[in-house]
Order: structure tokens, then sequence, then C-alpha cells
């Protein structure tokens, strides 16, 4: 016990002697008032590995010590398990320190007290409240980072399946988002860490591997740093050179995605030349492609085009000594402070001495974290992860608007994707784009370092079939939103019109139905108003007959025996809950009659459809149907031939069917059957019945035709 306390007293030393460097003495007073309140609270719990759980909140204190955060992190790294795991609530916090602390020790919290219907659906719901918490302030999300590591590198005692289950998650949510924040250090350690855990036996194998190498190729690699070093003084150049190491997760990544031995992985010896000047960086360029030849293809200027996440340095492969390939990285160290420790550089800003890079990095970040909060919220937790994971997965292209600002979008981003990046409104109304000032469609994929500018037409809006192609998620998050409130008005209107029809046919007019009638109704459904009663009817939750029957019950008014019923008359065309049936595809001026189904709406089959006599749905939900009386709409319908192949044929049918003011929608051809007739089926456009059978006739009338016929699914 007494070696315990040792431990932790010494990590406590440490910790404030580090704060001390960067914090003035009441800022010290405030974290050291915090670690006393905490060491109390955890008083007397333990880890899985027997040490003192108060270790847990000092190591992770210390991470955000090194990246010289501000007290109020500091202290919410400490406090941020007691509401979790002691009775100290978060009123308590905000009134002994300050409602500050108290937000970001709520947000680093987990949602343990709610229940959901699965774990995913947990995981998700707490990862959704600390990503929405990071958009409002990010030090949320460097606690809960520093959080993870810390939990990760104490691993060990825990059995091997929950180990490997959170290192899983790691690798799938926290390294991704370590890397859009430009935590590089951090990300390598939870990379690897996440490798030796989930493969340990191939961890071990690469890091003896690595070991022996590094000793083998030392002298090399020494003698390169020497000749750059040289080489750049002799320029007048003040330049830092260093090597940098390949971790074992990096070699087995080179290994698996290059399908490479281990020798060809860590082949490029990796340097790092670090300068004083923005000016510096291209100098030193020029300076290590005169030493050795650059390998073609293989430069990228992260200078003039950061990452997302702030990175900025220049990238290079040099043929070098007996022609090994030399990776180099040459940037300042301002750059460098940046692509080591990302948004977390804002806090250490007292070292930089250039700002502008620290304050693009910024930028970046807060329109990404602005974004996370216009997503829309009532999606579900799993959904709304992952479309956070699209884009903090997929690799970055950079594309320009016509006035020149950068946008980062991810890789394989289409036209539709940058106009939602530009803003929800134009993303809805996106008509297509002009990409370098050619006109291009809506789902043409962008390449890097595109100009685009896009068109918008007042008419167009989102459908189900943008989610095809949309590839960002706030373009995805933002589709369904639109798509979800389409729907809903849609249920809305159908479910109206089906219960006003039905209560018409039992000779009651909705208007003069009382409120307290309504009301009365809506309780025994659970329902809040009569728009949700509409909804829940237009998708076919709740049947329009019962609702009809049950209204004229409370008033007393019970349906007559005989009642002649009228044919509920369609609007035409179709929306998202009023679809027609691809089992038979009615037309105008066929029998047609309506099925209620669950979600799905109003589906509308021909009264001769076999499939639906088949599935024979119970009587109260069909709805006897007809046709408006000046409908202009268009409907699909298939049609079916059979015909001896010959050259031109295809094309002969097609001229037929143009000829008859029909557009073709699909075509589906079969030649399974050697010698026979071939068989080929369209998709036609078609305004009705009458219409249909000129079509038919038309394609009789076509040479080598044998027989034709309107194709509908048998029972």
């Amino acid at each position: 016990m007494t070696a315990a306390v040792n431990v932790v007293d010494a990590s406590a030393a440490i910790l404030f002697d580090r704060l001390r460097q960067y914090l003035p003495e009441d800022d010290v007073a405030l974290v050291e008032r915090a670690y006393q309140v905490a060491a109390k609270a955890h008083e007397g719990q333990t880890r899985i590995s027997g040490e003192p759980y108060i270790t847990h909140p000092l190591a992770v204190t210390t991470t955000l010590a090194g990246w010289q955060l501000d007290v109020q992190a500091l202290a919410a790294a400490l406090l941020h398990d007691v509401l979790e795991d002691t009775g100290i609530s978060k009123e308590n916090l905000a009134n002994e320190f300050d409602p500050i602390v108290a937000d970001l020790v709520s947000a680093v919290s987990k949602l343990d007290k709610l229940e959901f219907s699965s774990y995913k659906e947990a995981q998700a719901e707490n990862f959704r409240k600390m990503l929405l918490a990071m958009a409002r302030d990010v030090r949320v999300i460097l606690i809960k980072l520093a959080d993870r590591l810390h939990n990760m590198q104490t691993l060990g005692p825990i059995r091997l399946e929950k180990r490997q289950r959170i290192a899983r998650e790691t690798y799938d949510i926290y390294v991704p988002l370590a890397y859009r924040l430009g935590l590089y250090t951090l990300r390598q350690g939870l990379l690897d860490l996440c490798f030796q855990n989930l493969h340990p036996f191939r961890h071990r194998a690469i890091e003896r591997a690595i070991e022996k190498v590094r000793d083998a190729r030392r002298e090399v690699v020494d003698g390169v740093i020497a000749l750059f070093q040289e080489r750049l003084q002799q320029r007048g150049l003040k330049a830092e050179v260093s090597s940098r190491e390949r971790t074992s997760h990096s070699v087995y990544n080179r290994m698996r995605e290059k399908h490479i031995p281990f020798r060809q992985a860590m082949e490029p010896c990796g340097i790092r030349v670090i300068v004083g000047k923005r000016e510096d960086c291209y100098v030193a360029l020029g300076v290590l492609h005169e030493t050795f030849k650059p390998l073609p293809g293989r430069f990228k200027d992260y200078v003039a085009l950061p990452k997302a996440n702030g990175y900025q340095s220049l990238h290079t492969t040099l043929f070098g000594p007996n022609s090994m390939p030399v990776d180099v990285q040459i940037r300042t160290y301002d750059m460098n402070l940046v692509a080591d420790t990302g948004i977390a550089s804002y806090w250490m800003y007292r070292s930089a001495t250039d700002f502008t890079n620290l304050v693009e990095t910024q930028q970046n970040t807060r329109r990404w974290l602005k974004g996370l909060l216009e997503m829309p919220t009532e999606s579900d937790s799993v959904e709304f992860v992952d479309n956070i994971k699209r884009d903090l997965f997929l690799d970055e292209i950079y594309v320009f608007s016509p006035k020149g600002r950068i946008f980062t979008l991810p890789n394989g981003a289409t036209v539709l994707d940058f106009a939602y990046a530009v803003h929800t409104d134009i993303g809805h109304h996106c008509a297509g784009g002009r990409i370098d000032h050619e006109s291009m469609p809506i789902r043409t994929v962008l390449r890097n370092g595109s100009q685009v500018e896009i068109l918008t037409h007042p008419e167009t809006h989102p459908t189900p079939a943008w989610l095809s192609f949309a590839v960002s998620g706030r373009a995805r998050s933002a589709i369904r939103h639109f798509l979800r409130n389409q729907q809903e008005s849609e249920a809305e209107a159908l479910g109206k019109h089906l219960l006003h029809y039905a209560l018409t046919v039992l000779k009651i007019k909705p208007e003069q139905i009382p409120d307290k009638v309504w009301q009365q109704q809506l309780e025994s459904f659970a329902l809040k108003t009569v728009k949700d009663l509409y909804v829940e009817i237009g998708r076919g939750q709740l049947l329009p007959y019962v609702i009809a029957q049950a209204l004229a019950a409370r008033l007393d008014k019970p349906p007559k025996k005989g009642t002649r019923k009228r044919n509920l008359r369609l609007s035409g065309g179709s929306n998202t809950l009023l679809c027609y049936a691809e089992c038979c595809r009615p037309l105008p001026h066929e029998a047609i009659i309506g099925w209620m189904r669950p979600e799905l709406g109003l589906e509308v089959h021909a009264r001769d459809c076999a499939v639906l006599k088949q599935h024979a749905p119970k009587q109260n939900t069909l709805i006897d149907l007809s046709w408006p009386s000046d409908d202009e709409a268009i409907y699909a319908s298939e049609v079916i031939l059979w015909a001896r192949e010959r050259r031109g044929l295809l094309a002969d049918l097609a001229t037929a069917i143009a000829h008859t003011d029909t557009n073709i929608g699909q075509i589906w051809l079969d030649r399974s059957a050697p010698q026979e007739p071939v068989v080929i089926r369209f998709l036609l456009d078609v305004r009705n019945r009458q219409h249909l059978a000129d079509i038919l006739r038309a394609l009789r009338r076509v040479s080598g035709v044998l027989k034709v016929q309107r194709a509908r699914k048998a029972a």
C-alpha cells in the first residue's frame, strides 16, 4: 500500500512541476484542489491492475500538460470520472470550480444511465454526445483522447476479448479522429497499441525484425544525415536534420497494402529537415534535389496546400546511397509543432513565432466542427456516427471555388458533395456543376485541384438516388434529413386524404368533429396532434376506416348498413408513400385497388393482380380507388416480346417505340437458349392503357417479332 501511495505522490509531483513551467501559481493551486477532490472521490477504488484509481486521471492530465492546456481542461481531466464512478454531481462541480469545468466533465462522461437496445447503439450514442460536445469545445476530445491513450497503455490485465474490442473501437474511431485533429504523435501511439493488441504475434515478430535492421542501417542513415547537414550549411541554412523511425504498425501496414515483404517495407529511410522560415523549405528542397536525384512523381507540397488538419510539409523521395530510397519531410519549427500536436498547438502558441498556420489550423478545424453541429440531430446515433466515420476514414482531395476558396473533401467526392460543403441549401438545389469551366452532372467525381462552380435550380431537390453517389458524411446526412421531412409531409397529406374519405363514406364531415372527440382519439393512440394521426395513417401504421369508425362511435353515429362506398380518387403521379406496384404496374382507365402497407403507405394494384390475390390481405387494409379524370402523369409499364434475332433488331424496336412518343427506361435481353427466339423486356414510360395498346401494335409490325405482350408477375 505504501508503494502505491509513493507512486501516486511521485506522479502528482511530476505533473505539478510541469504545470509550473507555463501556468501562474493561482492556476496551479486550482489544479491541485481538483486533484484533492478527485483523490478523495476515488479513495478506495482501484483499477483492474490493482493500482489506485487516481493514477488514471493523473496520467490523463499529465498528457494534457504536455500540450500546455489551460487550467479548466486540466481540472476537468483530473475530475473526468467522478460523475460516473462517485457520488459527486455536476452541480457540486459547478459550485466547487466553475460551470465550464462541470460541462467539460459531463461531456467526457459516458451515458451509462441510459438504456439502449444494443452495445453498438450505446457506443454510437456515447460517441455522438462526445462529438457534439467537442463541436462546442474542442477540449472535450483532447481529454477523451488522452483518456483513451492511457486506457490503451494499461490494457494488460484485461481479458483478451475485451482488450481486442477496445482496440478495435480505438482503431475505428479515435485513431482517425486524432488524425483529423492533427495529433500525429498521439495517433502513432494509439496505432501501435492497437496493433499490439489486435495482432500480438505479428507485432512481436516485426518489432524483433525492426531491431535487427535498425542496427544494420544505422551507419548509412547517420551518413545521410551528416551529408544533408553539410550541404544545407554550405547554402547558409540553419537546419535540424534527424531520422524518422518506422513503427511496427507502419511496416505491417505497408506490407499488407502493397503486398511486399518486410525488407521492402523497411527500405525507405526516413529523414526530417526542420528549418527556420517558410521560404527556407523550398531552398532546402533544391539543395537536397542537387544532392540526390528525386524519384519522379513522389513530390508533394503540403506547405502551399495544407491538409485539412493543418499539416504542412514538403515531401520528396530521393535515390540515396546505393540506390536506397530516402523519404524526406521538410518543414519549419512552427509547422513541426502543428504536425505533432495539431489542434493542441493552439495552447502552445507561446513557443511559436509564426501564427499564420496556427490560425489556419483553427479555422479548418472549426469549419469541420461547425459541420457536426449542422448535421440533423433527429437521425439515429448509429447513422450519425457512420456519417462521421465516412469523413474520418477517406483520403482527402482539394478543390477550389470560382473565387479561389479551398475546400477539403473526401476522396471520391462528387459535384453534389461540393455543393453541400458550400451550403446545405445549395446542395438541396444542386442541378450540376462546371468543373474547370466544363458543365458536368452532379454525380461527377471530382479530381484534386479542380475548380468547381455549382449550378442550382429551384425545382431540383434531393431524391433517394442521391445517396448512391454522395460520399461525404455532411451530404448524406443532409439528404436523409430532407427525405425524412419530405416523407413526413407526404404521409400527412396522404393520411389526411384517406381519413377524410373514410369519414365521408360514413357521412361525417371532418370539420364538424369537436376538438374533444379528436383529443380522445389521439389519447387512445398516445399521439399528440391530429397531424401525428395523419402521418401514422399515411405510413400505413393505422387504418383510415378503423379510425373513422372509432370517431363515429365517439360521436354516437354508428355506420349504417348498406352505406354505398365511392371509390377514393387518386391525385395522380407518385410520391414516397403512394406507389404503383411493380408486380402489375397499373395504368389509367384500369380498375385499381389500394393496399395499405405499414411504413410503405398506399400501394396501388390492378384489381386482377395475381400477386395481390395470393397475399390475400385483410379486407380492411384494401381501399377502393379510381383514377383522376384529368391525369397527365407518366407511369411505368413493362413489355415483353419474343423475336428472331437479326442484325439491327434492337434499333428497329427502339425506333418503333420512339414513333409512339415513348421513352425507354430500361432494356433486358435474354439469349440463354441457343437457336431459340431472343427474349427482350422493355420498361417504358406510358400515359395510359390506350397509349400502351398503340406501343404493342407498333412493335408487332417490326420484322422478326413473333409475340408481344404486357409483362405482369404471376402469383
